[in-house]
């Protein structure tokens, strides 16, 4: 009887709420006939499990890809026609704009496939198939191993497994661990290279309401680009050629122009990043009062200097517009996550969890030898892993993210080049560290750069981590400079290279080892290899013997609440592999008095038009669309929507992932969460937590009436019933 109370109130805690919810996890699609699906029926699907994910036949999974590395994608054509968000295109939509053509303000669309661009290093993944290979991994595996001698197996039969999965085909595969390494997946994948952009909209409507929006409901963020994959003349993989052709793939996704009501049920199938939702309380206390804090208050300073010299120069706006918004998602989200779990009162949930261990391993003596020691040893590991985390974050966020260290660490091969050096090695090195050099110049703006230093990197990082682990590069300030920051600041940026194309260029120009002498003694090598020394020598070499003691000491956890929940299926932890979501349309009440509807319209944008602020201001054409109504098919009772929200179990790496209903067809694009959701990565709370989705009229709404680019909607599959 107590283990059967026990394991009720573990996931009730886990869940942080205190009822169950299917709605939250993120599942194996290999397993949904197993686990899920009759579940998912109850909630409305009509798909069998076949259908969504089959190991032989064609299925809903082979229209998704991983966009580029962070981002899922989905094939809406025959022809290779892919959407994906906005913000998942935006760097490569930021490559092509200049000031004459600038595409981020302006939108890009292409007539035809002749003026589609091609994307640098842009690829797709394609899932092939994966496979259960636990017991294969784990074969050799022994009890009266050392963790490091476990992992070295490990590693071994990855090695052989991968090796013999695509040995003979041009596939490449990877295994990765699942529940903190007590099961392993294998998955066989087939990647394109040659992506073209084939168009964006403006990003006063892609980006519209920029940060001030991000993250939040109401949202009416138009967030979507498309690309077209391309192949070779047999449908394979290959290297951009003028030759390749418009890939045909397996399937593609008939697109619903139905629309949703209030309580459908909801399908998100994607590559979510990462989540941590089974921590003990000592990880979280370290998140909240440790890592948040500071990481919050670095970022917020980067911003606030961006920000004002973007608003200054509409170069360095189109400069730092990508990085802007990369420094930005992670800073409001953890804003976000920070409030979420205090008002979860996480630590204490997850305490109770703890302490509901220590009952259930005490009823039973081979538990108590078991078990008895593991939450001791989670403190311990985390206490002496404190300092390391702080420093790590600061040499994260305020050392190695600085521009200066970021091009000087580009020319870290260099640096080892002797006289005995083949030349050719030597030529492969320099077009690197050329190629570096170019694109950073491109979005490279000195005052910027300059301002962002002197705050993060001589203020906070000096003044908020403890001497014994700041960069060395800090005694010498003390002593060449007595203490003097500014004169060090004037010294780096008047002394180095790397702030200057010409120098740059010069220098790489008939490169050989006394050059390599010469890079060395460059104030901002100097100054990268400072940093970088730091956290190879010291940081990560210590925090790692923690990390690993915690990784062991997780796998254990991870197994006992298994073991607790008895016939209970907990979800593993996202890892950037594919997996299916399910919910339903809902509205929420974020705080008392306050009541959002799943839904938002047209009206609101035009509710938030501002011309004197980027990311409020409109095109001209939408606000023409909107005084006539003329949204053609696209409308519903003379409303345009634009997004709505749902109760799937989201995370990073699910942006533009598929939002699909109960018979397969795409409604929309999931592309955030909600900010009083954001903690859900770590504790999941249904009435709170919901993913924001672009409606799939209002994106081609804009493809047909704004952009004019009907051709595009003339190869795609709309369903109306």
């Amino acid at each position: 009887m107590i283990k059967r109370i026990t394991s009720i109130l573990l996931i009730a805690l886990v869940t942080g709420i205190s009822g169950l919810r299917a709605d939250e996890g993120m599942w194996i699609p290999l397993l949904l006939e197993k686990y899920n699906h009759a579940d998912m029926q109850a909630k409305g699907l009509r798909l069998s499990a076949e259908e969504i994910f089959s190991i032989n036949q064609t299925s809903l999974k082979d229209a998704i890809v991983i966009f580029g590395g962070g981002c899922t994608g989905e094939l809406i054509s025959d022809q290779g026609l892919l959407i994906t968000n906005h913000h998942c295109g935006y760097g490569n939509i930021q490559s092509h704009s200049t000031l004459e053509n600038d595409y981020l303000t302006n939108g890009f669309w292409a007539m035809s496939q002749k003026e589609e661009l091609v994307n640098k290093g842009l690829k797709v993944t394609f899932l092939v198939r994966m496979e259960d290979v636990t017991s294969k991994v784990l074969a050799k595996v022994t009890d009266t191993m050392s963790e490091k001698e476990r992992q070295q197996t490990i590693k071994t039969a990855i090695d052989t497994l991968t090796k013999q999965a695509v040995e003979g085909t041009h596939y490449k595969a990877i295994i990765k661990p699942f529940y903190y390494g007590n099961e392993y997946y294998m998955f066989v994948n087939e990647v394109f290279t040659d992506v073209r952009l084939v168009g964006a909209p403006p990003s006063a409507i892609g980006k519209f309401g920029g940060d001030t929006d991000n993250w939040m409901w109401p949202r009416h963020t138009g967030d979507f680009s498309m690309f077209r994959v391309y192949a070779d003349k047999d449908n394979k993989p290959a290297a951009y050629s003028k030759d390749n052709v418009p890939y045909k793939p397996k399937k593609h996704f008939s697109i619903s122009m139905k629309g949703i009501k209030k309580g459908d049920f909801t399908m998100v199938y994607g590559y979510p990043g990462t989540t941590q939702e089974y921590l003990p309380s000592y990880a979280v206390e370290s998140i909240l009062n440790i890592s948040n804090p500071h990481k919050i208050n670095i970022r917020e300073n980067i911003l606030d200097i961006m920000k004002a010299d973007m608003n200054a120069d509409p170069l360095v706006r189109i400069q730092y517009s990508s990085k802007s918004a990369r420094v930005a998602n992670a800073w409001k989200k953890w804003i976000g996550e920070s409030r979420g779990l205090k008002r979860l009162d996480a630590v204490n949930k997850k305490k109770a969890i703890e302490k509901d261990f220590e009952e259930w391993f005490s009823e039973n003596a081979d538990r108590r030898k078991k078990y008895s020691h593991l939450m001791i040893d989670f403190k311990k590991n985390y206490d002496e892993l404190a300092p390391y985390t702080l420093a790590i974050d600061y040499f994260m966020e305020a050392g190695y993210s600085m521009e200066l260290v970021k091009i000087a660490a580009s020319f870290g091969r260099l640096s080892s080049v002797k006289k005995e050096t083949p030349q050719a090695d030597i030529d492969k090195m320099v077009a690197q560290a050329q190629g570096s050099a170019n694109g950073f110049f491109k979005n490279y703006n000195l005052p910027t750069d300059r301002k962002i230093f002197s705050k993060v990197f001589l203020d906070l990082y000096y003044n908020n981590v403890p001497q014994e682990f700041q960069p060395d590069i800090f005694r010498k300030i003390e002593t060449k400079f007595k203490g003097d920051m500014q004169k060090y600041e004037e010294y780096l940026y008047g002394k180095t290279m790397f702030t200057d194309q010409e120098k740059v260029n010069k220098f790489l120009e008939s490169f050989s080892a006394s050059k390599a002498k010469k890079l060395m003694k460059d104030p901002a090598f100097e100054l990268y290899m400072s940093v970088v020394s730091l956290y190879h020598q010291k940081l990560n070499k210590q925090s790692r013997v923690y990390k690993n003691n915690i990784d062991s000491l997780m796998r254990t956890w991870m197994s006992v609440q298994r073991e607790m929940a008895e016939d209970k299926i907990l979800f593993p932890d996202a890892n950037f592999t594919l997996r299916i979501h399910y919910g339903q349309v809902d509205d929420y009440e974020p705080r008392d008095g306050v009541h959002y509807e799943p839904f938002t319209t047209l009206e609101g944008i035009m509710e938030k038009v501002n011309p004197d602020i980027y990311d409020y201001d409109v095109p001209e054409r939408l606000n023409e669309l909107y005084k006539t109504k003329d949204y053609g098919q696209y409308g519903v009772n003379g409303k345009m929507p634009v997004c709505f929200i749902a109760t799937n179990h989201t995370t990073g790496g699910n942006s533009g992932s598929p939002v699909l209903d109960a018979d397969g067809n795409l409604l929309g694009l999931n592309f955030d969460r909600n900010w009083e959701g954001t903690m859900s990565d770590i504790m999941y709370d249904p009435d709170m937590c919901r993913n924001i989705t672009l409606d799939i009229r209002y994106a081609l709404f804009i493809v047909d009436k704004l952009a004019g680019a009907s051709h595009l909607i003339k190869e795609l599959d709309l369903v109306y019933n």
